[in-house]
């Protein structure tokens, strides 16, 4: 059940009762600190503004008007007319009974599902994924978890670079290894294969001018170019697959939407613009003048779409790609993980999107722009020498440093269980150094930190699920042995079955504004939380069966939801650590 949701229409009934218009905005949040209740209604002040009454004098009103019959122990008027509303220990435990028999812990699938577009990840062909690569992929792929588990139709868009003037040069380049190795190339390492295929670009006259020919061939559908072309986006996905795999990320080759997709509609699009009065003619090239953006002179920004040699730009290809979304894929909405140095780029493509009528205002298409990966000095993460770091090696360091992490800890494991575990902390600690912090900012990427036991990190998180588990183990009792209903008497209860039930509403805020910090920062306050239970509140042996019972439930339904909490976020649980 979403109680913020229910406290909202409770509120707003008495509001209107009172007086207030029919879109009053109750705004009710969950409280801060525990003196406030658990949920506070802070619209009173704003509304009786509007109303032209003292605020105080609103509150009252609506307190009496308040039908909270079986939901709320107490409701409170603080200050000029915050309302607090304290939740009924019957209740919480009702609510907890209901959701700890239910697999999705009683969060129910969206009544209108939405299909939702998420342009993510994102990376090029013929290059090796590197740490530019990781916030849009794993930040992308928890809000895509998030919005699933929720029921919507979600279509995960990978935004290939697979196109542009580099790939006839690269058909080049393949096309003098095949010759000159008489066989099938394994293009292993992608990064020196660019190299090699740019060195002979810059110093062969012969090569570029062959290179150059390739380009008009492949762009006008040339086959023998177009098989060469395939070969290279073929070989690169089968490794950026196997990237996606350890990072137990969702993408599959079938998620693959590069920009070659829409190449087919540039021309059109130019055409329609034209035609439509958006675009003209400015010295050779096709340009759309923009009156929203001005250039330092105060004047019209000028975006162009077609160069005068009468290719195309990113630009011409994000408004396709818009347009696609909307009339091809059906999409209710868009959402692109895009670093924030392209925000403007984007603006600017999606100006010329509403305005040609390509994607009407009530789809949105919304920018979800993330900060950079910095090292420890503050600067763009990179090799001691200054170079890109390859995704692969970060991640095999991340196991590297588990696998010592937890052989140090556990020198009895055995080698399958041990590698088992190296990965699920590594990669974990990974990823959910980076999800946990808000993606509009920069971060630190601190090796110490995320592979710490205590604070809000991974091991943490992932050691808190299994210190639940072992309840269980040392109870000795199956979850279908729990037949008594939960109680809750001590503060701490209430307290955990609260933070517990507000699962939903954490989900709902990140699938709204793809923020899986949120998440993190809720699993961590409810594991704190837990602790605090566990300390203050014996299980096993609690003064009855009942309580007994009841406490261990109320554990389940905290496994259950830290478990759940972290698959959105594609983090993996172990059962040991």
């Amino acid at each position: 059940m979403n109680i913020q949701a229910l406290l909202s229409d409770k509120v707003s009934q008495a509001l209107i009762a009172a007086g207030a218009s029919a879109d009053c905005e109750p705004q009710v949040r969950q409280s801060a600190k525990p003196q406030f209740g658990d949920y506070q209604a802070n619209g009173v002040m704003a509304i009786a503004k509007k109303m032209g009454m003292a605020p105080r004098q609103l509150a009252e009103q609506v307190v009496a008007l308040l039908d909270l019959t079986d939901i709320a122990a107490r409701v409170e008027i603080a200050g000029p007319g915050f309302i607090n509303i304290f939740l009924d220990p019957v209740f919480l435990a009702n609510q907890v009974n209901a959701a700890v028999a239910c697999e999705r812990v009683g969060i129910a699938k969206v009544s209108r599902p939405q299909t939702i577009v998420v342009d993510y990840s994102a990376p090029n062909v013929a290059k090796e994924m590197h740490v530019g690569h990781v916030r849009s992929t794993i930040i992308g792929d928890a809000t895509v978890r998030t919005l699933s588990f929720l029921g919507h139709n979600v279509i995960r868009a990978n935004h290939v670079g697979d196109w542009g003037t580099q790939f006839g040069m690269l058909i080049a380049y393949l096309e003098k290894q095949q010759n000159e190795n008489a066989g099938e190339m394994a293009l292993a390492d992608l990064e020196a294969f660019y190299r090699e295929a740019k060195k002979n670009y810059d110093e062969d006259e012969a090569f570029a001018a062959r290179a150059r020919g390739y380009v008009v061939k492949l762009q006008s559908g040339d086959e023998y170019c177009r098989q060469m072309w395939r070969k290279l986006v073929d070989i690169t996905m089968t490794q950026n697959q196997l990237t996606y795999q350890r990072l137990n990320v969702t993408l599959t080759r079938d998620d693959v939407m590069g920009e070659s997709l829409y190449n087919p509609m540039l021309p059109g699009i130019v055409a329609d613009l034209k035609a439509k009065g958006l675009a003209v003619e400015s010295e050779g090239a096709t340009v759309v003048f923009l009156d929203e953006y001005k250039n330092k002179d105060g004047e019209p920004m000028g975006v162009i779409i077609q160069k005068k040699d009468g290719g195309y730009l990113y630009t011409t290809t994000d408004i396709a790609c818009a347009k696609y979304r909307y009339e091809t894929l059906h999409a209710d909405r868009v959402l692109y993980y895009i670093d924030s140095r392209q925000h403007q780029h984007l603006m600017q493509a999606w100006t010329i999107v509403r305005k040609a009528g390509y994607v009407p205002q009530s789809v949105p298409l919304e920018h979800h722009m993330f900060g950079m990966m910095l090292g420890k000095d503050g600067k763009p993460f990179k090799t001691r020498a200054g170079g890109t770091i390859k995704l692969s090696e970060l991640l095999d360091e991340a196991m590297e440093r588990a696998r010592r992490l937890v052989a140090q800890k556990n020198p009895e494991m055995n080698a399958a269980e041990l590698e088992n575990l190296a990965h699920a902390v590594g990669i974990g600690a990974v990823k959910y150094a980076d999800l946990s912090k808000s993606r509009t900012t920069d971060y630190v990427f601190d090796w110490d930190n995320m592979l710490a036991f205590e604070g809000n990190t991974a091991p943490y998180m992932q050691y808190a699920y299994t210190r639940v588990l072992s309840v269980f183990r040392k109870a000795g009792i199956e979850e279908s042995a729990l037949t008594s209903p939960v109680i809750i008497n001590e503060d701490r209860e209430a307290a955990l079955a609260a933070r517990l039930l507000q699962f939903e509403e954490t989900l709902n805020v990140v699938a709204r504004d793809g923020t899986p910090h949120v998440m993190c920062a809720y699993l961590y306050d409810l594991a704190g939380l837990f602790s605090g239970f566990y300390e203050h509140c014996p299980i096993l042996s609690a003064e009855s069966d009942a309580v007994r019972q009841s406490r261990l439930k109320l554990a389940l339904l905290t496994a259950k939801t830290l478990k759940l909490g972290l698959d959105t976020l594609g983090i993996e649980t172990v059962e040991r650590m």
